[in-house]
Protein backbone atom coordinates (compact mmCIF):
# COMPACT_ATOMS: atom_id res chain seq x y z
CA UNK A 1 0.00 0.00 0.00
CA UNK A 2 3.08 1.86 1.18
CA UNK A 3 4.56 1.54 -2.88
CA UNK A 4 1.35 2.22 -4.43
CA UNK A 5 0.47 5.42 -2.73
CA UNK A 6 3.49 7.13 -3.62
CA UNK A 7 3.64 6.25 -7.08
CA UNK A 8 2.37 8.63 -9.99
CA UNK A 9 -1.31 8.36 -10.71
CA UNK A 10 -0.56 7.88 -14.48
CA UNK A 11 1.80 4.72 -12.95
CA UNK A 12 -1.64 3.59 -11.02
CA UNK A 13 -3.27 3.85 -13.84
CA UNK A 14 -1.57 1.63 -16.64
CA UNK A 15 -0.92 -0.70 -14.27
CA UNK A 16 -5.25 -1.33 -13.47
CA UNK A 17 -5.32 -1.68 -17.66
CA UNK A 18 -2.79 -4.00 -17.57
CA UNK A 19 -4.32 -6.00 -14.51
CA UNK A 20 -7.47 -5.74 -16.05
CA UNK A 21 -6.35 -7.22 -19.45
CA UNK A 22 -4.34 -10.55 -17.67
CA UNK A 23 -8.14 -11.17 -15.70
CA UNK A 24 -9.73 -10.81 -19.62
CA UNK A 25 -7.22 -13.30 -20.23
CA UNK A 26 -7.85 -15.69 -17.47
CA UNK A 27 -11.39 -15.28 -18.41
CA UNK A 28 -11.11 -16.68 -21.41
CA UNK A 29 -8.93 -19.67 -20.34
CA UNK A 30 -10.35 -20.81 -17.03
CA UNK A 31 -14.13 -22.10 -16.12
CA UNK A 32 -16.21 -20.64 -13.64
CA UNK A 33 -14.13 -19.11 -10.53
CA UNK A 34 -14.17 -21.34 -6.97
CA UNK A 35 -14.82 -18.56 -4.70
CA UNK A 36 -14.50 -19.08 -0.96
CA UNK A 37 -16.68 -17.67 1.71
CA UNK A 38 -14.22 -15.11 2.44
CA UNK A 39 -13.57 -14.05 -0.64
CA UNK A 40 -17.18 -13.40 -1.40
CA UNK A 41 -17.48 -11.22 1.82
CA UNK A 42 -14.80 -9.22 0.82
CA UNK A 43 -15.92 -8.44 -2.85
CA UNK A 44 -19.44 -7.61 -1.46
CA UNK A 45 -17.90 -5.11 0.66
CA UNK A 46 -15.35 -4.26 -2.35
CA UNK A 47 -18.52 -3.30 -4.30
CA UNK A 48 -20.05 -0.88 -1.59
CA UNK A 49 -17.07 1.54 -1.97
CA UNK A 50 -16.38 1.38 -5.59
CA UNK A 51 -19.10 2.86 -7.88
CA UNK A 52 -21.12 1.14 -9.96
CA UNK A 53 -19.54 2.05 -13.30
CA UNK A 54 -16.20 0.23 -11.91
CA UNK A 55 -18.55 -3.09 -10.86
CA UNK A 56 -16.84 -4.54 -14.65
CA UNK A 57 -13.80 -5.16 -12.65
CA UNK A 58 -15.01 -7.81 -10.92
CA UNK A 59 -15.18 -11.83 -11.65
CA UNK A 60 -19.63 -11.95 -11.06
CA UNK A 61 -22.20 -10.07 -12.29
CA UNK A 62 -23.43 -6.74 -10.20
CA UNK A 63 -26.76 -9.09 -9.64
CA UNK A 64 -24.38 -11.43 -7.62
CA UNK A 65 -22.17 -8.95 -6.10
CA UNK A 66 -25.94 -7.57 -4.83
CA UNK A 67 -27.26 -10.96 -3.22
CA UNK A 68 -23.78 -11.70 -1.61
CA UNK A 69 -24.20 -8.05 0.43
CA UNK A 70 -27.81 -9.04 1.78
CA UNK A 71 -26.75 -11.76 2.80
CA UNK A 72 -24.00 -11.07 4.54
CA UNK A 73 -26.20 -7.45 5.77
CA UNK A 74 -28.96 -10.19 7.32
CA UNK A 75 -26.20 -12.13 8.51
CA UNK A 76 -24.73 -9.11 10.39
CA UNK A 77 -28.88 -8.58 11.79
CA UNK A 78 -29.42 -12.44 12.57
CA UNK A 79 -29.59 -13.34 16.36
CA UNK A 80 -29.19 -16.75 17.35
CA UNK A 81 -32.86 -18.90 17.82
CA UNK A 82 -34.32 -18.96 21.48
CA UNK A 83 -36.17 -21.34 22.44
CA UNK A 84 -39.85 -20.85 22.61
CA UNK A 85 -41.94 -19.88 25.75
CA UNK A 86 -40.56 -17.90 28.53
CA UNK A 87 -36.82 -18.12 30.38
CA UNK A 88 -36.39 -19.78 33.02
CA UNK A 89 -35.80 -17.73 36.87
CA UNK A 90 -32.88 -17.97 38.13
CA UNK A 91 -32.33 -19.58 41.17
CA UNK A 92 -31.26 -16.64 43.39
CA UNK A 93 -33.47 -14.69 41.69
CA UNK A 94 -35.97 -16.94 43.25
CA UNK A 95 -34.79 -16.56 46.52
CA UNK A 96 -34.28 -12.66 46.80
CA UNK A 97 -38.08 -12.54 45.71
CA UNK A 98 -39.14 -14.68 48.28
CA UNK A 99 -36.93 -13.15 50.98
CA UNK A 100 -38.05 -9.51 50.26
CA UNK A 101 -41.50 -11.10 50.70
CA UNK A 102 -41.05 -12.21 54.10
CA UNK A 103 -38.95 -9.89 55.66
CA UNK A 104 -41.30 -7.17 54.34
CA UNK A 105 -44.61 -7.81 54.73
CA UNK A 106 -46.49 -5.04 53.69
CA UNK A 107 -44.57 -4.91 50.07
CA UNK A 108 -46.77 -5.27 47.02
CA UNK A 109 -45.94 -6.99 43.83
CA UNK A 110 -45.15 -3.86 42.18
CA UNK A 111 -42.46 -2.88 45.32
CA UNK A 112 -41.09 -6.11 45.19
CA UNK A 113 -40.52 -5.87 41.37
CA UNK A 114 -39.36 -2.39 41.25
CA UNK A 115 -36.45 -2.86 44.36
CA UNK A 116 -35.05 -5.45 42.40
CA UNK A 117 -35.01 -4.28 38.67
CA UNK A 118 -33.18 -1.19 40.68
CA UNK A 119 -30.52 -3.90 41.63
CA UNK A 120 -30.13 -4.57 38.32
CA UNK A 121 -32.63 -7.76 37.28
CA UNK A 122 -35.34 -7.72 35.46
CA UNK A 123 -38.45 -9.23 36.63
CA UNK A 124 -42.00 -8.19 36.38
CA UNK A 125 -44.69 -7.93 39.35
CA UNK A 126 -46.66 -10.46 37.26
CA UNK A 127 -43.63 -12.84 37.72
CA UNK A 128 -43.21 -12.29 41.72
CA UNK A 129 -47.02 -12.63 42.10
CA UNK A 130 -46.26 -16.09 40.77
CA UNK A 131 -43.31 -16.92 42.87
CA UNK A 132 -44.62 -15.89 45.88
CA UNK A 133 -47.87 -17.62 45.22
CA UNK A 134 -45.80 -21.11 44.64
CA UNK A 135 -44.31 -20.76 47.66
CA UNK A 136 -47.20 -20.36 49.86
CA UNK A 137 -46.79 -16.45 51.12
CA UNK A 138 -49.93 -14.59 50.77
CA UNK A 139 -50.13 -11.06 48.57
CA UNK A 140 -49.35 -7.77 51.33
CA UNK A 141 -50.68 -7.25 54.56
CA UNK A 142 -51.70 -11.47 54.51
CA UNK A 143 -47.72 -12.60 55.05
CA UNK A 144 -46.84 -13.06 58.40
CA UNK A 145 -47.71 -10.49 60.38
CA UNK A 146 -44.43 -9.48 62.37
CA UNK A 147 -44.02 -7.44 65.61
CA UNK A 148 -42.36 -4.01 65.57
CA UNK A 149 -39.53 -6.13 66.99
CA UNK A 150 -39.12 -8.56 64.71
CA UNK A 151 -39.16 -6.01 62.22
CA UNK A 152 -36.51 -4.14 63.67
CA UNK A 153 -34.21 -7.18 63.88
CA UNK A 154 -35.05 -8.15 60.01
CA UNK A 155 -33.73 -5.07 59.23
CA UNK A 156 -31.32 -3.69 61.22
CA UNK A 157 -28.30 -4.33 59.40
CA UNK A 158 -29.63 -1.92 56.68
CA UNK A 159 -31.36 0.79 59.36
CA UNK A 160 -29.56 3.86 60.54
CA UNK A 161 -30.75 6.14 63.26
CA UNK A 162 -30.21 9.49 64.06
CA UNK A 163 -31.12 12.40 66.68
CA UNK A 164 -28.88 15.38 68.19
CA UNK A 165 -27.83 15.43 71.86
CA UNK A 166 -26.58 19.36 73.16
CA UNK A 167 -23.40 20.17 75.10
CA UNK A 168 -22.99 23.16 77.35
CA UNK A 169 -20.09 25.00 76.42
CA UNK A 170 -17.87 26.96 80.01
CA UNK A 171 -19.37 30.15 78.33
CA UNK A 172 -22.59 29.59 78.96
CA UNK A 173 -23.70 28.61 74.84
CA UNK A 174 -25.29 25.33 73.69
CA UNK A 175 -24.20 23.33 70.51
CA UNK A 176 -26.32 20.38 69.27
CA UNK A 177 -24.77 17.76 68.13
CA UNK A 178 -25.89 15.51 65.00
CA UNK A 179 -24.85 11.81 65.32
CA UNK A 180 -26.19 8.55 63.69
CA UNK A 181 -26.38 4.95 65.33
CA UNK A 182 -26.06 1.85 63.42
CA UNK A 183 -29.10 -0.60 64.75
CA UNK A 184 -27.14 -3.84 64.08
CA UNK A 185 -23.83 -2.99 65.70
CA UNK A 186 -25.22 0.11 67.66
CA UNK A 187 -21.38 1.61 66.61
CA UNK A 188 -22.04 5.76 67.08
CA UNK A 189 -21.11 8.32 64.81
CA UNK A 190 -20.54 11.78 65.44
CA UNK A 191 -21.44 13.84 62.47
CA UNK A 192 -21.08 17.54 63.57
CA UNK A 193 -21.71 20.53 66.19
CA UNK A 194 -23.52 23.49 65.74
CA UNK A 195 -24.94 26.21 67.58
CA UNK A 196 -27.51 26.49 64.98
CA UNK A 197 -29.08 23.52 63.75
CA UNK A 198 -30.83 23.90 59.82
CA UNK A 199 -32.41 22.15 57.15
CA UNK A 200 -29.16 22.76 54.82
CA UNK A 201 -26.49 21.88 57.79
CA UNK A 202 -28.09 18.70 58.64
CA UNK A 203 -28.37 17.41 54.80
CA UNK A 204 -25.05 18.44 54.62
CA UNK A 205 -23.65 16.25 57.39
CA UNK A 206 -25.57 13.63 56.27
CA UNK A 207 -24.24 13.74 52.52
CA UNK A 208 -20.94 13.50 54.79
CA UNK A 209 -21.75 10.86 56.39
CA UNK A 210 -23.23 9.27 53.41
Amino acid sequence: MVLVGVRSSDFKELEIVVLRHELEILRRQSGRPRLRPADRVFLAAASRVLPRSRWRSFLVTPDTLLRWHRRLVARRWTYGNRAPGRPVIAGELRELVLRLARENPRWGYQRIAGEINGVGHAVSATTVRTLIHAAGLGPAGQRSQLTWREFIRAQAASMIACDFFTVDTVRGSRLYVLFFIELATRRVHLAGATAHPNAGWVTQQARQFA
